[in-house]
């Protein structure tokens, strides 16, 4: 199974051009938040960077500094989109695109709630969390196959509005543990064994009807 790459290996070479009607796209996961750090359950909470979270989307930025990207879209929620900010004013790219079918899946009832209190109310639905497992129901949330239809209609998406160029994407983890199981053509309820880190990306190309992974 194909991993997410780190950000020293996060640039494609500029003469890697996508095939004919195709999208080449770099995802990323954003910078941290002080829930990151602090073990909260974020979802469609609105959380902004920290510092460390400014600085790990300053230093995406300068590890994509060569790949020639023609635009930035972004999750609309404040983590994602204010590292897709900081990133496209280093690049000197226009603003981004908001883009709202990549923003996390939903968690309902546990948003905002540290996993530490979780773990007294809800031991299994923590370690779900934990091990990123897809089966975890979430009341008032997202099942996995709204989350992953909404996600994966979003990528296609692009190569629509940006078809031949390279775009970079800033998401979430979850959606990025998505989109690792399309293109490594797994089924939904797979379990991944890598977890992403903040700023970590994956390459993709995409048409209007597929995506797969992208290598140099």
């Amino acid at each position: 199974m194909r991993h997410i790459l780190s950000t020293q290996a996060a640039a494609l070479p500029r003469d890697l051009k996508p095939r004919p009607g195709c999208v080449q796209v770099c995802i990323a996961r954003h910078g941290e938040t002080d829930w990151n750090a602090a073990g909260i359950l974020q979802g469609w909470m609105d959380t902004r960077l920290n510092a460390r979270g400014r600085d790990q989307a300053l230093e995406l930025a300068a590890a994509l500094a060569t790949a020639d990207f023609a635009r930035v879209y972004s999750s609309p929620l404040s983590r994602a989109w204010e590292s897709a900010e900081i990133i496209a004013e280093k690049l000197k790219l226009p603003a981004p695109v908001a883009l709202e079918g990549v923003k996390e899946r939903g968690f309902g009832a546990i948003q905002g709630i540290p996993k530490a209190e979780l773990a007294e109310l809800n031991p299994q639905l923590l370690q779900q969390i934990l091990t990123r497992n897809p089966a975890a129901s979430f009341e008032q949330g997202e099942t996995m196959d709204e989350f992953a239809d909404r996600v994966l209609a979003a990528t296609l998406s692009i190569a629509r509005t940006s078809p031949e160029q390279r775009v970079l994407l800033i998401t979430h983890g979850w959606v990025l543990d998505v989109i690792t199981r399309e293109i490594n053509q797994v089924p939904r309820h797979t379990i991944l064994n890598h977890k992403p880190k903040n700023s970590e990306c994956l390459w993709l190309e995409a048409s209007e009807q597929s995506i797969r992974h992208l290598a140099a």
